[in-house]
């Protein structure tokens, strides 16, 4: 029997199972987390679907985006990275996933782990929102300008409250799955999230 899904998630098999397996579902694994970071920041500008397809290549290329080893990248990285056609082809990007990657320690250091540090903007648990359709979820939240104004202090790139907000969407910061969603009154916490190219 056919699933009724948020909107966004109609269309291609590989939308499906990641607003069914990931979307919303909380993350609290810092390699995960950064990740997430580092796709909703190549995302800027793209279609969130053309991530999805490059995913397993962006792994391959920013070391399963290990965030002590993206540290470590230095100018051959990037052009090895420039030249790289599985990738988001953007310096820009690039260098601020870097940097985003060292920064992403500092935040380890100080708090124990970037999970402590990031949820601690919700608190320490996720928000659940009750949206009639996807017309009325927000592109930024108050709870998103305070991070994104936190993050860009720590040195964070591409970190906009449009970016930090979807990437509170992704991580299951907040619960944005709309009302008639299969997904909307689930515990998704209750089922962690089922990483789709593994």
């Amino acid at each position: 029997m056919d699933k009724t899904r948020c909107a966004w998630a109609g269309g291609e098999k590989i939308y499906q199972d990641y607003h069914d397996r990931e979307w919303g579902r909380p993350v609290r694994d810092d390699r995960r987390l950064f990740e997430f970071l580092a796709l909703e920041c190549l995302q800027a500008g793209l279609s969130w679907l053309t991530i999805l397809k490059k995913r397993d290549g962006l792994r391959r290329a920013f070391s399963n985006f290990e965030p002590a080893a993206v540290a470590l990248y230095d100018d051959k990285d990037v052009e090895r990275l420039l030249a790289d056609p599985g990738v988001i082809r953007n310096k820009l990007k690039i260098r601020a996933i870097i940097a985003n990657a060292r920064a992403f320690l500092s935040v380890q250091a100080s708090y124990g782990s970037f999970s402590a540090y990031i949820w601690g903007f919700t608190g320490g648990g996720a928000i659940k929102n009750h949206w009639r359709d996807m017309a009325e979820i927000p592109a930024r939240t108050e709870i998103s300008d305070k991070m994104s104004k936190d993050l860009k202090k720590r040195g964070f790139k591409f970190t906009g409250s449009v970016i930090c907000y979807a990437f509170m969407q992704a991580v299951g910061m907040v619960n944005d799955h709309a009302a008639g969603c299969f997904l909307c009154d689930e515990d998704l916490a209750a089922v962690p999230p089922e990483d789709i190219f593994r």
